[in-house]
Protein backbone atom coordinates (compact mmCIF):
# COMPACT_ATOMS: atom_id res chain seq x y z
CA UNK A 1 0.00 0.00 0.00
CA UNK A 2 1.31 3.46 -0.85
CA UNK A 3 2.42 4.84 2.20
CA UNK A 4 -0.08 6.23 4.67
CA UNK A 5 0.90 9.08 7.11
CA UNK A 6 -0.89 8.74 10.27
CA UNK A 7 -0.64 11.87 11.55
CA UNK A 8 -2.03 13.98 8.25
CA UNK A 9 -5.52 16.40 10.08
CA UNK A 10 -8.41 13.41 9.64
CA UNK A 11 -10.88 14.17 7.22
CA UNK A 12 -14.12 12.40 7.14
CA UNK A 13 -16.51 11.20 4.36
CA UNK A 14 -19.46 12.93 4.12
CA UNK A 15 -22.21 10.65 4.48
CA UNK A 16 -25.70 11.28 3.96
CA UNK A 17 -26.08 7.66 5.29
CA UNK A 18 -24.78 5.61 8.17
CA UNK A 19 -22.48 2.99 6.57
CA UNK A 20 -22.84 0.93 9.30
CA UNK A 21 -26.02 0.52 9.31
CA UNK A 22 -26.14 -0.36 5.27
CA UNK A 23 -23.56 -3.04 6.22
CA UNK A 24 -26.06 -4.53 8.59
CA UNK A 25 -28.78 -4.61 6.49
CA UNK A 26 -26.91 -5.92 3.11
CA UNK A 27 -25.98 -9.18 5.55
CA UNK A 28 -28.85 -10.15 6.36
CA UNK A 29 -31.00 -9.10 3.45
CA UNK A 30 -31.67 -9.69 -0.52
CA UNK A 31 -28.92 -12.13 -0.30
CA UNK A 32 -28.67 -14.11 -3.53
CA UNK A 33 -25.94 -16.52 -2.84
CA UNK A 34 -23.81 -17.84 -5.59
CA UNK A 35 -23.11 -21.72 -5.55
CA UNK A 36 -19.13 -22.64 -6.40
CA UNK A 37 -17.95 -25.99 -6.04
CA UNK A 38 -13.91 -25.02 -6.73
CA UNK A 39 -12.04 -25.44 -4.20
CA UNK A 40 -8.93 -22.95 -3.71
CA UNK A 41 -5.94 -25.22 -2.57
CA UNK A 42 -3.92 -24.01 0.81
CA UNK A 43 -0.67 -25.33 -0.58
CA UNK A 44 -1.10 -23.70 -3.62
CA UNK A 45 -1.82 -20.20 -1.91
CA UNK A 46 1.10 -20.92 0.86
CA UNK A 47 3.71 -21.75 -2.54
CA UNK A 48 2.94 -18.39 -4.33
CA UNK A 49 2.97 -16.14 -1.11
CA UNK A 50 6.14 -17.72 0.04
CA UNK A 51 7.85 -17.04 -3.19
CA UNK A 52 6.93 -13.69 -3.61
CA UNK A 53 7.48 -12.38 -0.30
CA UNK A 54 11.02 -14.59 -0.46
CA UNK A 55 14.68 -12.66 0.52
CA UNK A 56 15.46 -13.51 -3.42
CA UNK A 57 13.55 -11.26 -4.90
CA UNK A 58 14.71 -8.35 -2.46
CA UNK A 59 11.28 -6.28 -1.47
CA UNK A 60 10.45 -6.10 -4.93
CA UNK A 61 11.37 -2.21 -5.40
CA UNK A 62 9.84 -0.94 -8.55
CA UNK A 63 13.30 -0.46 -11.39
CA UNK A 64 15.27 -3.26 -9.25
CA UNK A 65 16.97 -6.92 -10.20
CA UNK A 66 14.22 -8.05 -7.48
CA UNK A 67 10.87 -6.90 -9.05
CA UNK A 68 12.54 -8.19 -12.50
CA UNK A 69 12.33 -11.84 -10.75
CA UNK A 70 9.05 -10.98 -9.55
CA UNK A 71 7.48 -10.37 -13.02
CA UNK A 72 8.84 -13.47 -14.59
CA UNK A 73 7.42 -15.70 -11.51
CA UNK A 74 3.76 -13.59 -12.44
CA UNK A 75 4.52 -14.03 -16.44
CA UNK A 76 5.22 -18.12 -15.83
CA UNK A 77 2.16 -18.29 -13.59
CA UNK A 78 -0.06 -16.70 -16.43
CA UNK A 79 1.44 -19.01 -19.36
CA UNK A 80 1.08 -22.46 -17.08
CA UNK A 81 -2.52 -21.51 -16.06
CA UNK A 82 -3.57 -20.07 -20.10
CA UNK A 83 -4.28 -16.89 -19.24
CA UNK A 84 -3.56 -14.72 -22.46
CA UNK A 85 -1.64 -11.30 -22.30
CA UNK A 86 -3.71 -8.20 -22.90
CA UNK A 87 -1.03 -6.34 -25.01
CA UNK A 88 1.79 -8.10 -27.20
CA UNK A 89 3.06 -9.62 -24.03
CA UNK A 90 2.53 -9.83 -20.55
CA UNK A 91 4.89 -7.01 -20.01
CA UNK A 92 2.62 -3.36 -19.88
CA UNK A 93 5.49 -0.80 -19.68
CA UNK A 94 5.59 2.11 -17.22
CA UNK A 95 5.52 5.77 -19.01
CA UNK A 96 6.23 7.32 -16.00
CA UNK A 97 9.21 6.14 -14.32
CA UNK A 98 12.95 7.03 -15.38
CA UNK A 99 14.14 3.34 -15.37
CA UNK A 100 12.36 0.20 -17.56
CA UNK A 101 9.23 -1.20 -15.29
CA UNK A 102 6.18 -3.24 -16.01
CA UNK A 103 2.90 -3.94 -15.19
CA UNK A 104 2.15 -7.48 -15.90
CA UNK A 105 -1.42 -7.59 -17.75
CA UNK A 106 -3.17 -10.95 -18.10
CA UNK A 107 -6.12 -11.03 -19.90
CA UNK A 108 -9.62 -13.93 -20.16
CA UNK A 109 -12.17 -13.23 -23.02
CA UNK A 110 -15.38 -13.64 -22.07
CA UNK A 111 -17.82 -15.95 -23.60
CA UNK A 112 -20.45 -14.10 -23.58
CA UNK A 113 -20.91 -12.41 -27.15
CA UNK A 114 -22.64 -9.53 -26.01
CA UNK A 115 -21.21 -8.96 -22.07
CA UNK A 116 -17.65 -9.86 -23.43
CA UNK A 117 -16.99 -6.44 -24.40
CA UNK A 118 -17.62 -5.50 -20.59
CA UNK A 119 -14.37 -5.33 -18.32
CA UNK A 120 -13.36 -6.26 -14.96
CA UNK A 121 -10.33 -5.84 -13.58
CA UNK A 122 -8.59 -8.09 -10.99
CA UNK A 123 -5.59 -6.24 -9.38
CA UNK A 124 -3.21 -5.76 -6.33
CA UNK A 125 0.25 -4.58 -6.51
CA UNK A 126 3.41 -6.71 -6.81
CA UNK A 127 5.89 -4.14 -5.99
CA UNK A 128 7.08 -2.65 -2.57
CA UNK A 129 9.41 -1.04 -0.93
CA UNK A 130 12.92 -2.78 -1.71
CA UNK A 131 16.24 -2.92 0.60
CA UNK A 132 16.97 -0.28 3.64
CA UNK A 133 19.81 1.20 3.52
CA UNK A 134 21.16 1.57 6.95
CA UNK A 135 22.87 -1.53 8.04
CA UNK A 136 21.13 -4.11 10.32
CA UNK A 137 20.07 -7.67 10.50
CA UNK A 138 17.55 -7.62 8.64
CA UNK A 139 17.12 -4.82 5.62
CA UNK A 140 15.00 -7.05 3.60
CA UNK A 141 11.62 -5.46 3.23
CA UNK A 142 9.36 -8.42 2.29
CA UNK A 143 6.32 -7.20 1.85
CA UNK A 144 4.14 -10.33 1.95
CA UNK A 145 1.11 -8.40 3.48
CA UNK A 146 2.08 -5.43 1.10
CA UNK A 147 0.92 -6.68 -1.19
CA UNK A 148 2.08 -10.29 -1.96
CA UNK A 149 -0.85 -11.08 -0.35
CA UNK A 150 -3.21 -9.44 -2.73
CA UNK A 151 -1.26 -10.51 -5.69
CA UNK A 152 -1.62 -13.96 -4.41
CA UNK A 153 -5.61 -13.83 -4.37
CA UNK A 154 -5.64 -12.33 -7.63
CA UNK A 155 -3.57 -14.88 -9.26
CA UNK A 156 -5.46 -17.83 -7.91
CA UNK A 157 -8.50 -15.78 -9.05
CA UNK A 158 -7.04 -15.82 -12.57
CA UNK A 159 -6.49 -19.73 -12.19
CA UNK A 160 -10.00 -20.35 -11.16
CA UNK A 161 -11.51 -18.28 -14.47
CA UNK A 162 -9.25 -20.12 -16.59
CA UNK A 163 -10.15 -23.42 -14.64
CA UNK A 164 -13.85 -22.61 -14.96
CA UNK A 165 -14.23 -20.86 -17.96
CA UNK A 166 -17.09 -19.08 -16.30
CA UNK A 167 -16.81 -15.26 -17.39
CA UNK A 168 -19.32 -13.94 -19.27
CA UNK A 169 -17.42 -10.73 -19.02
CA UNK A 170 -13.72 -10.22 -19.90
CA UNK A 171 -11.40 -9.84 -17.25
CA UNK A 172 -8.27 -8.16 -17.00
CA UNK A 173 -5.95 -9.48 -14.22
CA UNK A 174 -3.64 -6.83 -13.26
CA UNK A 175 -0.17 -7.13 -11.42
CA UNK A 176 0.49 -3.27 -10.57
CA UNK A 177 4.44 -1.82 -10.60
CA UNK A 178 5.11 1.94 -9.06
CA UNK A 179 2.33 1.75 -6.51
CA UNK A 180 4.70 2.32 -3.82
CA UNK A 181 6.27 4.98 -5.72
CA UNK A 182 2.83 7.21 -5.98
CA UNK A 183 0.61 4.65 -7.71
CA UNK A 184 2.74 5.08 -11.30
CA UNK A 185 1.65 1.36 -12.58
CA UNK A 186 -1.92 2.07 -12.19
CA UNK A 187 -1.99 5.78 -13.51
CA UNK A 188 0.04 4.70 -16.81
CA UNK A 189 -1.82 1.88 -17.34
CA UNK A 190 -5.20 3.69 -16.89
CA UNK A 191 -4.39 6.23 -19.74
CA UNK A 192 -3.53 3.65 -22.33
CA UNK A 193 -7.12 1.42 -21.53
CA UNK A 194 -8.45 5.41 -21.65
CA UNK A 195 -7.48 6.35 -25.41
CA UNK A 196 -8.43 2.44 -26.38
CA UNK A 197 -12.00 3.29 -25.00
CA UNK A 198 -12.12 0.62 -22.54
CA UNK A 199 -15.47 -0.46 -21.46
CA UNK A 200 -14.89 -1.14 -17.68
CA UNK A 201 -17.51 -2.27 -15.89
CA UNK A 202 -15.57 -2.40 -12.25
CA UNK A 203 -12.35 -2.75 -10.61
CA UNK A 204 -11.80 -4.91 -7.40
CA UNK A 205 -8.29 -4.32 -5.93
CA UNK A 206 -7.00 -6.67 -3.39
CA UNK A 207 -4.87 -4.75 -0.69
CA UNK A 208 -2.95 -6.42 2.35
CA UNK A 209 -5.36 -9.55 3.03
CA UNK A 210 -2.56 -11.43 4.77
CA UNK A 211 -4.10 -11.50 8.63
CA UNK A 212 -7.56 -11.53 9.22
CA UNK A 213 -9.50 -8.71 11.74
CA UNK A 214 -11.32 -9.67 15.10
CA UNK A 215 -14.80 -8.19 13.80
CA UNK A 216 -17.82 -9.50 12.39
CA UNK A 217 -17.02 -9.31 8.99
CA UNK A 218 -14.02 -10.65 6.62
CA UNK A 219 -12.93 -7.41 4.89
CA UNK A 220 -13.66 -3.91 4.19
CA UNK A 221 -13.91 -1.92 0.42
CA UNK A 222 -12.32 1.15 0.61
CA UNK A 223 -14.62 4.61 -0.25
CA UNK A 224 -17.70 2.65 1.28
CA UNK A 225 -20.17 4.77 0.65
CA UNK A 226 -19.28 6.00 -3.33
CA UNK A 227 -21.05 2.64 -4.61
CA UNK A 228 -23.12 -0.36 -3.60
CA UNK A 229 -20.12 -2.54 -4.34
CA UNK A 230 -20.41 -3.64 -0.34
CA UNK A 231 -24.17 -4.61 -0.18
CA UNK A 232 -24.02 -6.52 -3.87
CA UNK A 233 -20.72 -8.71 -2.60
CA UNK A 234 -22.66 -9.79 0.52
CA UNK A 235 -25.52 -10.37 -1.81
CA UNK A 236 -23.60 -12.46 -3.76
CA UNK A 237 -21.71 -14.44 -1.35
CA UNK A 238 -24.58 -14.84 1.36
CA UNK A 239 -22.74 -13.79 3.96
CA UNK A 240 -21.40 -10.73 5.54
CA UNK A 241 -18.29 -10.77 3.82
CA UNK A 242 -17.66 -6.61 3.75
CA UNK A 243 -18.47 -4.11 6.48
CA UNK A 244 -17.74 -0.54 7.10
CA UNK A 245 -14.56 0.09 8.69
CA UNK A 246 -14.53 3.80 10.34
CA UNK A 247 -10.88 4.01 10.05
CA UNK A 248 -10.80 3.37 6.29
CA UNK A 249 -12.66 6.91 6.25
CA UNK A 250 -10.59 8.76 8.30
CA UNK A 251 -7.70 8.09 6.46
CA UNK A 252 -9.03 8.08 3.20
CA UNK A 253 -7.70 4.67 1.91
CA UNK A 254 -10.03 4.82 -1.43
CA UNK A 255 -7.27 7.33 -2.40
CA UNK A 256 -4.63 5.96 -1.76
CA UNK A 257 -4.37 2.66 -4.02
CA UNK A 258 -4.47 1.76 -7.81
CA UNK A 259 -8.29 1.76 -7.29
CA UNK A 260 -8.25 5.19 -7.75
CA UNK A 261 -6.34 6.07 -11.14
CA UNK A 262 -8.95 4.17 -12.23
CA UNK A 263 -11.79 5.43 -10.70
CA UNK A 264 -10.58 9.38 -11.19
CA UNK A 265 -10.03 8.59 -15.49
CA UNK A 266 -13.23 5.96 -15.48
CA UNK A 267 -15.64 7.31 -12.97
CA UNK A 268 -16.69 3.47 -12.46
CA UNK A 269 -16.93 1.29 -9.24
CA UNK A 270 -13.26 0.78 -8.68
CA UNK A 271 -12.56 0.12 -5.11
CA UNK A 272 -9.73 -1.84 -2.18
CA UNK A 273 -10.73 -4.85 -0.68
CA UNK A 274 -8.75 -5.47 2.73
CA UNK A 275 -8.06 -7.21 5.87
CA UNK A 276 -5.78 -4.34 7.38
CA UNK A 277 -8.10 -2.40 9.88
CA UNK A 278 -4.86 -0.32 11.66
CA UNK A 279 -5.05 -3.05 14.76
CA UNK A 280 -4.29 -6.93 13.57
CA UNK A 281 -0.92 -5.87 12.06
CA UNK A 282 2.02 -4.26 13.30
CA UNK A 283 4.80 -4.62 10.23
CA UNK A 284 3.47 -2.12 7.74
CA UNK A 285 6.46 -0.79 6.08
CA UNK A 286 8.34 -2.99 7.79
CA UNK A 287 11.20 -5.68 7.16
CA UNK A 288 9.22 -7.91 9.58
CA UNK A 289 6.32 -8.33 6.83
CA UNK A 290 7.29 -11.45 5.95
CA UNK A 291 5.70 -15.09 4.70
CA UNK A 292 6.55 -16.18 8.24
CA UNK A 293 3.69 -13.92 9.80
CA UNK A 294 1.04 -14.37 7.15
CA UNK A 295 -2.21 -16.33 8.36
CA UNK A 296 -2.56 -18.73 4.97
CA UNK A 297 -5.43 -20.55 6.10
CA UNK A 298 -7.42 -17.21 6.30
CA UNK A 299 -6.10 -15.99 2.79
CA UNK A 300 -7.05 -18.74 1.31
CA UNK A 301 -10.61 -18.72 3.50
CA UNK A 302 -10.36 -15.11 1.93
CA UNK A 303 -10.17 -16.02 -1.45
CA UNK A 304 -12.84 -19.20 -1.26
CA UNK A 305 -15.56 -16.74 -0.12
CA UNK A 306 -14.59 -14.06 -2.93
CA UNK A 307 -15.45 -16.39 -5.67
CA UNK A 308 -19.43 -16.67 -6.02
CA UNK A 309 -18.71 -12.47 -5.60
CA UNK A 310 -16.65 -12.57 -8.84
CA UNK A 311 -18.53 -14.92 -10.63
CA UNK A 312 -21.38 -13.13 -10.26
CA UNK A 313 -19.96 -9.69 -11.46
CA UNK A 314 -18.41 -11.44 -13.96
CA UNK A 315 -21.91 -13.17 -15.15
CA UNK A 316 -24.92 -10.66 -14.40
CA UNK A 317 -26.93 -9.77 -16.80
CA UNK A 318 -26.93 -5.95 -16.08
CA UNK A 319 -24.24 -3.63 -14.36
CA UNK A 320 -25.53 -4.23 -10.42
CA UNK A 321 -22.62 -2.85 -8.97
CA UNK A 322 -23.21 0.94 -9.52
CA UNK A 323 -21.99 4.65 -8.57
CA UNK A 324 -24.07 6.58 -5.29
CA UNK A 325 -25.53 9.25 -6.20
Amino acid sequence: MKKIYFLFPIALFACKSNPTAVSEKASVENLNPVEINYKVVQNDVSDFLKYLSSDELEGRETGTKGIEKAAVFLEDFFKKNNVKPYFSSYRDTLTNFKTPAYNIVGFLEGSDPVLKNEFIVLSAHYDHIGVLKKQQPDVINNGANDDASGVTAVAEMAKYFSVTKSNKRSILFVFFAGEEKGLLGSKSLVQKLKKQNFNLYTQLNIEMIGVPMKRDYLAYVTGFDKSNMAQKINEYTGKKTIGFLPKEAEYELFYRSDNYSFYEVFKKPCQSISTFDFENFDFYHHVSDEFKVMDVPHITSFIQEFLPAVTKIATSPTEEITMNK
